[in-house]
This record gives structure tokens, sequence and C-alpha cells, in this order.
């Protein structure tokens, strides 16, 4: 019986381990030091777990629109601030302060904050509202 709990434990451990180590440190992904600001349209919202996406079109360094892709926190974090998934819509102009990613040529950034200027909302400009 004892080596049946072991076997289980040491197979749980190598199913779990993985996972647990999977989550990447932003200051290996992202430029912790820079940041960028793009303005552009919401093109879709990925509210989920462990990190929300928010994608906008926004153009580059050289003038050219691309689809970014801005990590976020995930859904509690996000709703303890009062994010909802309905707080973002297809089609809002937005404003986004981010740190970019180490890959050159990738559009994917780090949220820092958000502005919503239709409305005023905004996102990242009071305490403890940052990416975890």
């Amino acid at each position: 019986m004892r080596s049946l709990l072991l076997l289980l434990a040491v197979a749980t451990a190598l199913a779990l381990g993985p996972t647990a180590a999977a989550h990447h440190s932003f200051g290996a992904t992202y430029e912790i030091s820079k940041e960028i600001t793009l303005e552009g349209k919401l093109v879709q919202v990925v509210y989920r777990n462990p990190h929300s996406f928010v994608h906008i079109e926004a153009p580059d360094d050289k003038g050219v629109k691309q689809r970014w892709a801005i990590e976020w926190g995930g859904t509690a974090q996000l709703a303890n601030q009062g994010v909802k998934r309905q707080t973002l819509n297809i089609g809002d102009e937005v404003v986004v302060t981010a740190r970019p990613s180490r890959a050159p040529g990738e559009f994917r950034v780090l949220m820092v904050s958000l502005v919503r200027p239709a409305d005023g909302f905004s996102w990242g400009r009071r305490a403890g509202e940052v990416v975890e």
C-alpha cells in the first residue's frame, strides 16, 4: 500500500511539474525597461486564465498597420479590478502603453495601461493594476 501511494505521488508530481514550470518570466519574454504606446481599434478580447489577451490593429514603428497581441492579467485578477468580459468591445478605440517583446518583429506586448478615450475607461493607472 505504501509503495502504491509513493508511486501515485511521483506520478502526480511528474504530471503537474511541467504545468507549474510552464509559466513564463515576463522579463524573459518582454523588454521590461522599455515602453511603447499603441493606438488602435480592438479586434479581439480573449478573457481567460492564466492571462487574458486583447488584440488591436495599430501601426508599428514604420507606420504599417499590424495586429498586436497584448498580454493582460487573468480573469480573477481583472474581475477583482472591475474588468469583466463585457468591459471592452470589438471596435473600441484604445490607447495602450506596453512593454515590447524581446523577439524582433513579434507584435506581442505586455500591458502596462489601457485607456478608452470615448468614455474615459482606464486600467493600469490605479494602485494594484499591474499584470501578475
